[in-house]
């Protein structure tokens, strides 16, 4: 294109040559390639290639597909102006603080750090924005100093997890009249384990309902805590989201239909690996949302000015055929507010 006016100007020049008349159109001529010249030239330099780090506890999930998804309608292709550097410990929590010191020594331009992922990068650096998902309390915690005004270099999404519980026991009630008995499954390693379980027993007093807490911190301690569950005579049990039940959900699942006990989930995860109904915050809306934070702090915003956001869409998934291995009939009022049945 640029040689395609430089054509046009020596064009015009020769024309000038013949009749002064058009030194005028000279001008305006030269004036115009030079313009579009420019213009040419600076659309033909490469893009900035953003640089950003995804660090989380687990592995490799559907959800992080959503905000890649998301990255892509806000224009940012990987490896042409965007690289996005994945970082998973794949249930090694100790593997977290090296990976957080990786993302920071490769000079990401923000983090997005999920659950126990939080901690290990916000001890990484003071300077680089994290966005952060899958925590309770981030105030209580000492993350930010306000929802509205975080007042630092970290920003993001609180879950509400121990908000929740209560709803969750009253599903559970309402699908289980009789209910009186509920296991929980804890892993006092993972962050807001100890807040969950408290706002857990209180939301059970009100409902009337003993709580037996079965502590699962690998892999080797899920088969029997589900026999422990059984021997304590639990109706139904509770699992929430950490890394360790986020990689085997299918095998809690599996063990929870075997084992004939009806089980709530805290996402849409669990239910589709073949569990019986979770209730939680919409995963896939928040982590859109995160697409637009990451966007808006490559943008300039810093994450002090970016309030940290609640959940305001919520979720009842319930896996009907799930229901019928167990032999349990669901209230026709109960699948009715399902915003999905899995049959």
């Amino acid at each position: 294109m640029i040689r395609i006016f430089r054509t046009a100007f020596q064009i015009a020049l020769s024309d000038n040559r013949k009749s002064k008349i058009k030194n005028r159109k000279l001008v305006g001529l030269s004036v115009i390639a030079c313009v579009l010249v420019v213009a040419v030239a600076e659309a033909q330099q490469p893009a900035k290639v953003r640089r950003i780090g995804v660090l989380r506890g687990d592995f490799p999930n559907p959800p992080v597909e959503t905000f890649q998804q998301a990255m892509r309608d806000l224009g940012y292709i990987e490896g042409k102006n965007i690289v996005t550097e994945y970082r998973y410990a794949e249930g090694k929590l100790d593997r977290l603080p090296d990976l957080a010191e990786e993302l920071v020594r490769l000079n990401v331009e923000v983090i997005w750090a999920a659950g126990p992922a939080v901690p290990p990068a916000n001890n990484a650096t003071k300077t680089i924005p994290i966005v952060v998902t899958n925590i309770g309390d981030p105030v209580g915690s000492g993350l930010v100093a306000s929802l509205a005004r975080p007042g630092g270099h970290i920003t993001g999404f609180a879950t509400l997890a121990p908000e929740l519980s209560g709803k969750r026991l009253e599903l559970l009630k309402e699908v289980i009249p009789k209910l009186s008995r509920v296991a929980f499954f804890g892993n006092s390693n993972a962050p807001g384990n100890a807040q969950v379980l408290k706002e857990t027993e209180i939301a059970a007093a009100a409902f009337g309902l003993q709580v037996q807490y079965l502590e699962v911190q690998t892999d080797k301690e899920i088969e029997p805590a589900f026999q422990a569950a059984s021997k304590g005579r639990a109706q139904a049990l509770l699992v929430f989201r950490n890394p360790l039940t986020a990689i085997h959900h299918a095998r809690i699942a599996e063990l929870a239909i075997k084992s004939r006990l009806p089980t709530m989930y805290a996402d849409r995860e669990f239910v589709e690996a073949g569990g019986l109904m979770s209730y939680g915050a919409d995963y896939n809306f928040m982590y859109r949302r995160v697409a637009h934070y990451v966007d808006r702090i490559l943008k300039g915003t810093k994450p002090a000015d970016l309030p940290v956001e609640q959940p305001t869409k919520f979720e009842f998934i319930v896996n009907l055929k799930t229901a019928k291995q167990i032999g349990l009939t669901m209230p026709p009022n109960v699948l009715a507010r399902a915003d999905r049945v899995i049959r």
